[in-house]
Formats: C-alpha cells, structure tokens, sequence
C-alpha cells in the first residue's frame, strides 16, 4: 500500500517571530507552541486544521533570490479586507479569477513574501458575479480613477469606509452614483465592493457630454 500524506506543514523562515506572529494572525492563525534555544527559535502556528511553522536562526539565512508565495483561502474575504484596513497593512485586490470567485488579494509578509489570499465562493456580496477575466472589473475601475485624476475635484478620502463602519484613508478616486440619484466618493478598494453589493450603482462621471447636456441640445434643436 502506497503512504498517504495526512498534514502538510509550510515553514517559513523569518527574520522576526513576533512581526510576523502578527502578520499571519491577519488571517487567524493564532500561536499553538513555540520553542528553541539559543539562536533557534520558533513558533507553530494553527488556524483550525491548517498549521504554519515560523522559524527564526541567527545570523539570518541567506535569502533565496525568489521569495516564497503562500496562497491562502479564506471564507470571508471583505472580513480580511477589514482587518488589514484596520491594521495599516497595504494590500492590493487582484481580480477575481475562476479558482477565487469571491475575490483575491494581494501583499506581502513582513519578509518580503508574497501572500495571495482567495475566497472559493462569491459569498452573500459576489453572489451571481461571473469572473470575466482575471481583472477586467479591476481594470475598468482603474481606468475611470485615471480619468478622475487628470480631471481633479475629488475629496481627499474616501467616503465608503470599511466594512466593519469604520472609516478609510484612502485617497477618494471614484464616484459613484445610481438610479435613485445618491452619490458617494470612494477608494477603487471600496468602490469596486459597492458596484458590487449594490446592484444599481453604477460609475459616474462629471463629463460636459453627460445626459443632461444632451437632452437640453436635443430640446434646441
């Protein structure tokens, strides 16, 4: 009979155990034991069934020339979302590919390690969300924050906030409006989250060619 692997344990070099202790608590790991002596230490991670292993050796070892990727699946991505605007931690969304339909995103470690985080399912606020590509929303978005840009007249932040209620310091780069006529400046990180949990809302823009200019040559004429 053929030897079946019953746990996969990941272990990560670092330089600090305490950063990144914090950094992979982002995700719910929480320190199970920890241990060493001398100039090797090191700390056993779990989140459920899932394990992760840091360990820190002195003097450092030398860095490979390309960092470790860790993928992560979580149940609830905008809860990550949340937690990392909470904490400061820069991150960027990636798309949502067919293998993350509720969304991926994208930041690294405090050892320079890429980490990509996934959610399987489109969950309550993706549902009926069709990935049309890897980033095609995304780059809408990034196009119409472009235009904002060049044109200028945007808040200094964003109006949207975090999911949890609290507020966002990121620079506003997109208006958003829909049928009923309410407006609402925000972050492509937010804006994005709100095209799609509100299925009316779509992106403004404060164009001379708009509707309404339209509509008042048409009466001329």
């Amino acid at each position: 009979m053929r030897p079946q692997v019953t746990a996969a344990v990941p272990v990560c070099y670092v330089v600090n155990l305490e950063s990144s202790r914090r950094f992979y608590g982002f995700f719910g790991y929480t320190e199970a034991r920890s241990g060493g002596e001398g100039d090797a230490r090191w700390s056993y991670l779990q989140c459920a069934a899932h394990a992760l292993l840091l360990a820190c050796v002195q003097p450092p070892l030398i860095r490979a020339e390309l960092p470790l990727l860790i993928y992560l699946y979580v149940d609830d991505l905008a809860a990550v979302r949340a937690v990392l605007d909470a904490a400061g931690h820069p991150y960027e969304p990636a798309g949502r590919p067919e293998h993350a339909p509720g969304g991926e995103l994208r930041l690294t470690d405090p050892d320079g390690n890429v980490v990509l985080v996934g959610q399987r399912g489109a969950g309550a606020s993706g549902a009926g969300v069709q990935p049309a590509g890897p980033d095609a929303r995304f780059s809408l978005l990034r196009q119409a924050a472009e235009a904002v840009r060049r044109r200028g007249g945007a808040p200094a932040t964003c109006q949207i906030g975090a999911p949890d209620g609290s507020g966002c310091t990121r620079a506003a780069e997109l208006k958003l409006a829909d049928t009923w006529g309410d407006t609402v400046w925000g972050c492509t990180l937010h804006a994005e989250e709100a095209l799609i949990s509100a299925p009316s809302s779509f992106i403004a823009a404060e164009e001379d060619d708009g509707l309404g200019r339209w509509l008042r040559d048409r009466r001329r004429a």
